[in-house]
């Protein structure tokens, strides 16, 4: 199909659907719709993508403020953001074509495709845990944690020792790199997946090591975060992640 004729039958459905919810809901329901119908014209590329869980299921370690906040403002405006700068972007913008031609990207479109993926991927690595159970890797992602870090809590030391020491904000990464796992942090929005990052690889975890992510709750106390954040682990998307080719 011609992209013209692509642009036609959008901005065709969207006029008729105009027409048919005002006969249904009236000429002040009208607003937001006419606004939708202004907006033909710009593909709404990304969505806030909805949390598998409640805004306080992950109490006491994250607080449901700092999730509402966190999700409903950081994450969304981070895709607003991303939806406005590639309004004149002429190329395919798939998440995973975009984060592997970071480097040729403008500054906005790279920080908030970045903040997009690294959120979205975020939320599916938690999970509530209310009766404060101790949570471990499962089968082989366990095994190849023990293979290479000799241990779980020699793991779990690296990588909070180099959460911890990250500069600023940024993201602290387990990756699978040359079909070895491997911990590494990048500053910002940045993640593995981008072209110009030196250490490369595919995301196996990720933790969010913005003071956002646990400003109300730790105030300065990254540690805190960080070794409550080991309590809310959804090992089974790591596994899966792990796993998948």
């Amino acid at each position: 199909m011609s992209h013209n004729r692509r642009d036609f039958l959008k901005k065709s459905t969207l006029i008729g659907l105009s027409g048919l919810v005002s006969t249904l809901l009236g000429k002040e329901k009208l607003s937001k719709l006419e606004s939708l119908t202004k907006l033909s014209e710009l593909e709404i590329l990304f969505d806030l993508p909805k949390l598998p869980y409640s805004y306080d299921a992950l109490e006491p370690y994250i607080d449901k403020q700092t999730m509402l906040i966190h999700h409903g403002k950081h994450h969304q405006a981070y895709i607003d953001k991303l939806n406005k700068s590639l309004e004149n972007y002429n190329d395919d913008t798939s998440l995973n074509l975009l984060l592997n031609k970071a480097s040729d990207l403008n500054t906005a479109i790279r920080n908030n495709a970045g903040g997009h993926y690294n959120h979205s991927l975020f939320w599916q690595l938690l999970r509530p845990n209310p009766k404060g159970e101790k949570l471990i890797p499962l089968a082989k992602l366990n095994e190849a944690i023990n293979d290479q870090f000799k241990s779980f809590e020699n793991f779990k030391k690296e990588f909070t020792d180099i959460a911890l020491k990250a500069f600023g904000s940024g993201w602290c990464w387990l990756i699978m790199q040359e079909g070895k796992l491997k911990i590494t942090s990048t500053q910002n929005q940045d993640n593995p997946l981008m072209n110009m990052i030196s250490e490369k690889g595919k995301p196996i975890l990720a933790l969010d090591i913005w003071e956002h992510a646990y400003y109300l709750k730790y105030q300065n106390k990254r540690s805190d975060y960080i070794a409550n954040w080991w309590n809310i682990i959804n090992w089974e998307k790591a596994e899966e992640l792990f796993l998948k080719k």
